[in-house]
């Protein structure tokens, strides 16, 4: 019913006083509810919801910062702990080398001189190898065999030889170390050990070129073999064996020698 029939019906009726208040009414009320028919309806307001995916992101990342952190901490404690170790060893290192000056019957000169020598060979690679490369025992390698020279001079035959032996096995390991590199360069996220590791085989199981089920097999090991870690990505673990082959092998098939 539109405004001008209402109009019309109201003119129509007689005209008293409730009548005409009653029609006044309803064309108020349509002419008020024909101009709300014009405008739009507005839409509903957007219910406000928590977006749970993003709380449980945030979450999720503060629980690994604090992972993070603990490793951190862990980490300079283990630290301080091979340098306290480290120092311990050099100290036991100078009381052997003491006794053995007082002994003064352990070694001859030949033999002193000869470990000497042999120390001296077997830290030629480590000199050799390019700065990127350099292996971490050649530096203390190297101390090893300057105090052996020193004890040699002294006429401590037998402390010169401990020390040149202490410095070929040193020099041994960081040979080792640039062998199995020799295959593979560093990886992304690789993280060497503070201390070559001494390792056995748990059982029968292939050392690869590359850390991964799928590279090729460099070697393959039995139960038992002796092998050293030098670094690690995720679950592989950089090793070399006695003969200076090196490449990956996968962490289950190892424990400490």
């Amino acid at each position: 019913m539109t405004g001008s029939t209402l109009e019309s019906g109201c003119r129509s009726r007689p005209s008293t006083a409730v009548g005409h208040l009653a029609c006044l009414l309803v064309l108020a009320a349509t002419s008020t509810l024909s101009g709300c028919a014009g405008k739009p309806a507005e839409p509903a307001p957007a219910p406000i919801t928590v977006n749970r995916q993003a709380r449980a992101t945030a979450a999720a990342r503060a629980e690994q910062d604090k992972k993070v952190s603990r490793l951190e901490l862990a980490l300079l404690e283990k630290g301080a702990q091979v340098e306290e170790l480290q120092a311990r060893l050099d100290q036991a290192r100078e009381e052997v080398v003491r006794a053995m000056a007082k002994l003064q019957t352990l070694a001859s000169r030949a033999e002193a001189a000869s470990g000497i020598a042999e120390a001296e060979v077997a830290l030629q690679p480590l000199r050799n190898a390019p700065n990127q490369q350099a292996a971490p025992e050649a530096a203390q390698a190297g101390r090893l065999l300057r105090e052996a020279s020193a004890e040699f001079n002294q006429e401590n035959y037998g402390g010169a030889l401990y020390l040149a032996n202490q410095a070929k096995a040193l020099a041994a390991a960081g040979t080792g170390r640039l062998s199995s590199r020799e295959h593979s360069a560093d990886r992304p996220g690789e993280m060497s050990f503070a201390v070559p590791i001494p390792l056995k085989t748990v059982g029968s199981g292939n050392v690869r070129e590359a850390p991964g089920t799928n590279a090729p097999v460099a070697f393959a090991v039995e139960g038992g073999d002796s092998l050293t870690g030098y670094s690690y990505v995720e679950d592989w673990v950089r090793v070399s064996d006695d003969m200076g082959r090196g490449g990956w092998i996968y962490r289950k098939l190892i424990s400490r020698r």
